[in-house]
């Protein structure tokens, strides 16, 4: 079947299985659109900014776990899609990003709309292609999916110039691809896995260091299962929140600069750290040299280039997460062999002692709105059942603190680039691939104004999100950095020209409320949660002056944590 390479194209997403394509139109992309537009099999989302399609498509991505798809034309629209590019790609987030491109014979002699996306995404995605030719187009497409998707995930980004969208050629999609220099290691060595079960039996004083890649891998059942095993006690990343149920008893929370007191107290005394799809972030590690001295560490990556990148391990581990501790339960299980049961029990007595300090203990008798009596309220009424975004910040972190997650895939944010005006339009992704959902947004009076045209967005699909905006009036995080680090010096922190944000929501055609009481929090999350199919914007009033804590400050160590000023530790 002789097709174009815009028919080619499209019909390669619907036999990749693909639901949504998120994107914007342009030149040298309107053959595409014309294709996309004479069938109904996939369906096209209209943004309101290519920044907006990228971040819609990496919320429909963490929270199903298939790709997310992005259509934007040359140039500027290439160039407005990176930062979300790089978002995905940081958080190892399967995303194919196609790109229209100046005609073939018109690249490199600076075209109307030309910009070198193959070199200007180079840094940013896992890989990418320049097609040339028609007839290469459905196996590139088809790479494009398999690198995203496999091994590690990541950015793709496919460039197809104009006239190849043009030209004809034979419809093939092929059912599987192999790329030479490229095979992702699933099975981790047998022998590796064994001295790493070996040694977690051997230790007193335990501790699982869980991230990301155990949501990636699918590997939640298997990780709940060892832990429970083991008696172990576990923390999670930002990115793996979800991955073992955070009402659990043996769960400490998160870690890191922001984590609780008990997990990053027992990170700092354990004896043997088991790292499991978990990358050594600098706010997990903090200072090297103090990141868990008394610790032989085991760590379990799909990517070698990860193991022994930024702390030193002793029992490497490269394969898939799933397949990994799927293997080592099978070893547990064959060995009958437990821990030290003393040892543990003493171990838990010192984890408990830390739990009692209460690190995440706020005054509940303010007569302002605390961000914290928000997000409790959030999940006290949704039952721990939402889908949450957020943007980047303090409310980002309170989110993470507050609300509950017992199950994967549910917790949506931008880890690694840290990208303010994600919150929005990944709600939207969620919301599109959970229409009967309840999605939450939660942002800040900075953060969303970076994507609020995206409101548009949600007004053409009558997506229902209902967005927590936690307004201080303040770039919050940036405030509280000042007022520790410099001195109080407030430099262009403060955010002295906000629109009414009530009128602006209305003025899209959605409902607003201004919440300005803490006694009306309540009232009016309940209020909102009861509007099934309209967008409800809150703006909440919050407290101006209220920090994150605990805290970790740059170039310290999980043991010289900061909790609030009046609650400090001697």
């Amino acid at each position: 079947m002789e097709l174009t390479g815009a028919e080619i194209l499209v019909r390669c997403l619907k036999d990749e299985g693909v639901e949504y394509v998120f994107g914007y139109p342009g030149g040298a992309v309107l053959h595409i659109y014309d294709a996309l537009y004479r069938q109904e099999d996939v369906k096209h989302i209209l943004v309101r900014h290519e920044q907006g399609a990228t971040h819609a498509a990496d919320g429909y991505a963490r929270s199903t776990g298939r790709p997310g798809v992005v259509l934007v034309t040359s140039g500027p629209g290439a160039t407005n899609a990176i930062t979300g590019i790089a978002t995905a790609h940081m958080d190892s987030i399967p995303l194919v990003v196609i790109t229209g491109q100046v005609h073939t014979w018109a690249i490199g002699s600076d075209a109307f709309q030309e910009v070198d996306s193959v070199g200007i995404t180079r840094p940013c995605v896992k890989h990418n292609f320049l097609v040339k030719d028609v007839k290469d187009l459905a196996t590139t497409i088809k790479k494009a999916f398999y690198l995203a998707t496999t091994g590690r995930p990541g950015s793709v980004v496919v460039d197809v110039p104009k006239d190849v969208t043009a030209e004809r050629a034979e419809y093939h999609y092929p059912k599987e691809v192999s790329i030479r220099s490229y095979n992702p290691v699933l099975k981790g060595h047998p022998g590796q896995i064994r001295k790493a079960v070996d040694l977690m039996l051997t230790a007193k004083k335990p501790m699982l260091y869980t991230g990301g890649g155990v949501i990636l891998s699918g590997a939640q059942d298997a990780l709940t299962e060892m832990t429970r095993m083991l008696g172990f006690p576990i923390t999670q990343t930002l990115m793996g929140l979800g991955a073992y149920p955070a009402t659990d008893p043996q769960s400490l929370g998160m870690l890191g600069m922001h984590g609780t007191y008990e997990a990053n107290m027992a990170m700092h005394h354990c004896d043997v750290l088991v790292a499991i799809g978990a990358r050594f972030d600098d706010r997990v590690v903090g200072k090297v040299k103090y990141f868990c001295p008394e610790a032989q560490i085991i760590h379990v990556d799909i990517d070698p280039s990860s193991i022994s990148k930024s702390v030193p391990v002793h029992v490497p581990i490269v394969g898939d997460v799933n397949h990994v501790v799927k293997d080592m339960i099978r070893l547990l299980k064959e060995g009958k062999r437990q821990p030290d049961p003393a040892a543990l029990a003493q171990w838990w007595d010192q984890i408990n002692a830390w739990r009692g300090v209460n690190c995440l203990k706020y005054d509940r008798n303010s007569a302002l709105i605390k961000p914290q009596y928000v997000l409790e309220t959030l999940y006290r009424l949704t039952e721990g059942d939402a889908y949450v975004t957020s943007d980047v910040g303090q409310h980002q972190m309170w989110a993470a603190q507050f609300y509950k997650f017992d199950k994967p895939l549910r917790w949506i944010n931008s880890g690694g680039l840290g990208t303010m005006g994600f919150g929005l339009p990944a709600a939207m992704g969620v919301q599109l691939a959970h229409p009967d959902a309840t999605v939450a947004c939660v942002t800040g009076e900075a953060s969303i104004q970076m994507c609020i045209q995206e409101l548009s967005t949600c007004r053409q699909y009558s997506l229902p999100i209902k967005i927590i905006n936690l307004n201080n009036r303040y770039m919050g995080m940036v405030r509280q950095w000042q007022e520790l680090f410099y001195e109080g010096r407030y430099a262009m922190s403060y955010m002295d020209a906000l629109p009414d944000f009530v009128k602006l929501a209305e003025s899209y055609g959605h409902v607003g409320m201004y919440i300005d009481k803490p006694a009306d929090v309540e009232p009016a999350l309940r209020e909102a949660l009861k509007l099934k199919d309209r967008l409800v914007f809150m703006d909440f009033i919050t407290d101006q002056t209220e920090n994150v804590y605990p805290m970790i400050a740059q170039g310290k160590g999980h043991h010289e944590m900061h909790l609030s000023p009046d609650r400090e530790l001697a």
